[in-house]
């Protein structure tokens, strides 16, 4: 029995120490390593902002604020989306909740009909001043991502 356990630790340690141990070259908030790419994502009230042409400073308390200024404002920034393009393989999508006083989460899946069949990523959880990572393997494809927590809008990214 204590085999199994010491087993599933060192599993466990080796595990965390790569994801860790990520930081080869770096550029444009992404790192690369030999196997698995590192998307680094920074909320903020009702937008992720390495994908917007500005921080838009917005204020909000709860996501009831964010549907109101996206009603306001999405005409004018979706036409300053920067989208992501990426070739296929392992990701890690790393999202920090910069000063957003409540949860938090990420959600990333095929745009349109191929939501059914490209993989995705979600979660929440991702409460104010915390960073969290989501694992996922992208396929050629459209995606978006967003969070529906927040909310943000939905931000492209083609895999090919």
């Amino acid at each position: 029995m204590f085999g199994l356990i010491g087993l599933l630790a060192v599993a466990s340690c080796a595990a965390r120490q790569e994801v860790s141990n990520l930081s080869a070259s770096q550029k444009n908030g992404e790192v690369q390593t030999a196997n698995v790419q590192v998307i680094t994502l920074t909320q903020t009230g009702c937008q992720f902002l390495e994908v917007e042409s500005q921080d838009y400073r917005f204020s909000t308390t709860s996501a009831a604020d964010c549907r109101e200024i996206n009603a306001e404002t999405m005409g004018d920034r979706q036409s300053g989306f920067k989208p992501l393009q990426l070739a296929p393989g392992e990701y890690i999508f790393r999202i920090t909740n910069q000063n957003v006083p409540y949860e938090l989460g990420f959600y990333l899946r095929g745009e349109g009909l191929s939501q059914a069949t490209l993989p995705k990523v979600s979660g929440g959880g991702l409460l104010e001043g915390k960073t969290q990572d989501y694992r996922v393997t992208l396929k050629p494809g459209s995606y978006v991502f967003s969070c529906p927590l927040n909310p943000t809008p939905d931000y492209p990214i083609t895999v090919q």
